[in-house]
């Protein structure tokens, strides 16, 4: 990094009903050895006021703005708009940024030209079943070929997890899309990339993250990730990888031994299914022995969940996301660079950034707004 002090930084959590984790999460953003400004903004789209009243008490500092979407990527979105640093980093009330999260993903940043830069999610589960969890996304039959959940070479990629920003980028790129509940981090990459920025992964940064803590909330999660992925490849076909298409295979080449099995052919109907359990039951065993963990026993169960939940939720997507505003945009040639003066820094309409310590006017504002 050049000159006397580090640029000013921004760092954005959109929560909903976090009560119960956002502390961790914020005692990590404020534990950062980074030594220039740091803002930290939280955009509530809580049901009620729990999470706003906890970072009231515990975290004065700490700037609140509502989010009343209440969804990420509408509350990433908010945060950008009163943010006042150079970079902006993403965080989540799921995770844990360790000491040197932001002053590494900067230097990164500056080192490699990148628009983004992004680390490997590393899980870190408490209890049996979130180790369990933690060892499914961290091994291919569970992750596919993510790099940031692999923790491969460094260099660029299609997708990070969370990610550091410059902010000129990600406001010329529009921000997030408001339509995506789920998947905006991918879509917004893909719109990076096309405009001729370098999605970076650099395994050297690491983002401690706490997996769900039971079937029934791993299922949802898996469910909802499958859901608005087709509207994402609706979007952008031309980003479609093998890794989307093997849930909604499995789950297809499932119904299909059941239905098998209704006409009569049992024998027939079995091949499938036992064939996959079988792959779950070896990956299992092999991931066991690697890591040497217990907790490998339950991969079959865990791993099957987030397939089928995954799959499942392929085939019903939300209708409305199948309308959303970058659907032209997937139709232009792959090797044709999408270029700002087009409009599309205006797609997503954003107030200008506030000034360090005050509003749009100059004027100087307290730390905290009311949440929603």
């Amino acid at each position: 990094m050049s000159g006397s002090s580090p640029p000013p930084v921004s760092v954005i959590v959109p929560v909903r009903d976090a009560e119960n984790t956002i502390s961790g999460a914020l005692d990590s953003v404020l534990a950062q050895d980074y030594t220039g400004p740091v803002e930290v903004i939280v955009a509530d789209g809580s049901d009620g006021q729990a999470t706003a009243e906890v970072v009231r008490r515990r975290f004065p500092a700490v700037r609140l703005v509502a989010n009343p979407a209440r969804t990420r990527p509408n509350g990433i979105n908010a945060g950008l708009a009163v943010a006042a640093g150079r970079y902006v980093v993403l965080c989540d009330c799921h995770t844990l940024l360790p000491p040197d999260y932001v002053r590494r993903a900067t230097e990164t940043l500056t080192r490699t030209g990148a628009g983004v830069v992004g680390g490997r999610q590393r899980p870190v589960g408490t209890t049996f079943f979130e180790r369990a969890v933690g060892l499914a996304i961290t091994t291919p039959m569970g992750a596919g070929d993510a790099r940031y959940r692999l923790g491969r070479s460094e260099g660029a990629v299609d997708n990070i997890y969370l990610g550091v920003f410059r902010r000129d980028t990600l406001e010329a790129a529009g921000g997030f899309d408001p339509a995506l509940f789920k998947g905006a981090d991918a879509e917004l990459n893909w719109r990076l990339r096309r405009s001729g920025k370098t999605v970076w992964f650099d395994p050297g940064l690491t983002v401690f993250y706490r997996p769900r803590g039971s079937i029934r909330a791993l299922a949802r999660q898996y469910f909802d990730y499958g859901r608005w992925k087709p509207a994402i490849l609706r979007r952008h076909p031309a980003e479609t990888r093998a890794r989307h298409l093997a849930a909604p295979l499995i789950v297809a080449g499932l119904a299909g031994s059941a239905l098998a099995a209704a006409a009569g052919a049992p024998g027939a109907a079995a091949v499938l299914p036992a064939f996959y359990a079988a792959a779950l039951f070896a990956g299992a065993v092999l991931t066991g022995v690697r890591r040497r963990d217990a907790a490998a026993v339950l991969l079959p169960m865990v791993v099957a969940t987030m397939h089928v939940s995954w799959g499942t939720g392929f085939f019903f997507p939300p209708a409305h996301a199948l309308r959303g505003p970058f659907r032209q945009a997937a139709r232009e040639p792959r090797d044709r660079p999408v270029n700002a003066a087009r409009g599309l820094e205006n797609r997503f309409s954003l107030p200008p950034p506030a000034a360090p310590g005050g509003d749009r006017s100059g004027k100087r504002h307290a730390n905290r707004e009311t949440g929603p």
